[in-house]
């Protein structure tokens, strides 16, 4: 294992696709609801808590070795927007492609073949971790940064938001990021006993009505 490879997965530049989404961060800059940074960190530790856990669960459990189909299966239902499993199996695809020619593996080709359209992202991102030999915490804590890194770096865009004040705001949330990441890696070790229903099932309802009409409109800056 290299654990400078997780370095690699979590960087922004890693062209998964991720540059081109909001996270939620663009309707509701739109609304009102983030509008400085303290806005900003309110925005990210709900969702650190909610979609963050639930795909930091999935991507462990990935990278644990449980059956991808299986959690591709479980993504799904708990993504109840059509939106946002449609985003989600686009990201999943573009984090195939990259994954593949990074770290290539008869598992990722095998979830290629089985899902052409796109499996959910956090699955693909977790067995790409298992495929560069991180183990399942690593592929939590990259999963749950990303949720909140995405939403951050959109609103230094969206409101020309000071990028130091969007990175402290990333700072702050460390701890908080810290326990989701061992939630989620907890979640996903009883995955082999209990089956998927060990996995995070946290809900965000303003996240997916947002998505879902977002999705619709005419002109925004980020596909969601």
């Amino acid at each position: 294992m290299s654990r400078a490879a997780l370095l690699v997965l979590a960087d922004g530049r890693f062209p998964a696709g991720g540059h081109a989404h909001s996270g939620g961060a663009e309707p509701a800059v739109t609304a009102g609801r983030i509008k400085d940074a303290a806005t900003l960190e309110s925005f990210c530790r709900g969702r650190l808590h909610t979609a963050g856990l639930v795909a930091a669960g999935l991507a462990a459990a990935a990278a644990a070795g449980c059956d991808p189909l299986l959690l591709d299966d479980a993504a799904d239902a708990r993504t109840p927007m059509p939106a946002l499993r449609l985003v989600a199996r686009r990201l999943g695809r573009q984090m195939m492609r990259a994954a593949r020619a990074t770290w290539p593996s008869t598992a990722l080709d095998a979830l290629a073949a089985a899902r052409p359209r796109g499996a959910h992202q956090p699955v693909v991102l977790g067995l790409a971790a298992r495929s560069a030999g991180l183990d399942p915490l690593d592929a939590a804590y990259a999963v749950a940064y990303e949720n909140i890194s995405g939403p951050a770096t959109a609103a230094v865009r969206l409101l020309s938001l000071d990028p130091f004040d969007a990175t402290a705001v990333l700072a702050r949330l460390a701890p908080e990021l810290d326990q989701v990441a061992r939630q989620g890696a907890e979640a996903a070790a009883r995955v082999a006993t209990e089956g998927a229903e060990a996995l995070p099932a946290a809900s965000a309802p303003l996240l997916d009505i947002t998505a879902q009409a977002h999705a619709a409109w005419p002109v925004r800056l980020f596909a969601s």
